[in-house]
């Protein structure tokens, strides 16, 4: 509650405005690249990575309201964020089923070309919002998203190192869908964490 002292100061909040939007900027920028580079490759893993970055800029743009405003406020964005990753991924999975009827082997080399630069991103914003992971929820909400992101990025790599050497499409598929599930899991986590701190304020 306000006046209680546990709220963030002046310095802190600076802080965090700072990092989320550098997150932002990066994670937007990934995405472009990511996106464009799954379409012309005809990855599904490398798109699904794209879209999840995606959700994430989104993330950090709902942190960034967030902050300075109500607990229920923040709740509300936490539980928005958990709503957002869990359509992610139910989207993903769609769309993995529908590669899996139509579609040709991606360029494993270029899915390892693109998920690199996107891992070394991700691991810089996880370590930005490190000192995050146990504050507000928002805050843990956007951590947690990043978190699912590293997991992503290595998934996508070691799939196209895998398509490289077989030829084999499905391993693509399956990362893909791999991705998809775990986004699912992480969604459910931030909407269980948002439901426990809402319970709190009450």
């Amino acid at each position: 509650m306000a006046g209680c002292g546990c709220e963030p100061t002046p310095v802190e909040t600076r802080a965090q405005q700072r990092v989320l939007w550098l997150a932002l900027a990066l994670n937007a920028a990934m995405f472009v690249a990511e996106v464009t580079t799954g379409l012309l490759i005809g990855s599904t893993a490398v798109l699904a990575d794209g879209l999840d970055m995606l959700s994430d800029a989104t993330v950090y743009a709902i942190a960034l309201a967030a902050i300075g405003r109500s607990p229920r406020f923040k709740i509300n964005t936490a539980t928005l964020s958990g709503v957002l990753l869990l359509s992610l991924g139910v989207g993903l999975l769609w769309e993995v089923v529908r590669r899996f009827q139509v579609g040709e082997a991606p360029e494993g080399l270029w899915m390892m070309a693109v998920s690199l630069p996107a891992l070394a991103v991700n691991v810089i914003v996880l370590r930005l919002l490190a000192h995050q992971r146990n504050g507000e929820v928002h805050l843990r909400a956007a951590w947690i998203f990043t978190r699912a992101d590293v997991v992503a990025n290595v998934a996508v790599i070691l799939s196209g190192l895998a398509v490289v050497v077989t030829g084999i499409r499905y391993f693509d598929l399956v990362v893909g869908a791999g991705i998809g599930f775990y986004v699912i899991r992480e969604a459910l986590e931030i909407l269980k964490d948002a439901r426990a701190e809402r319970a709190s304020t009450t």
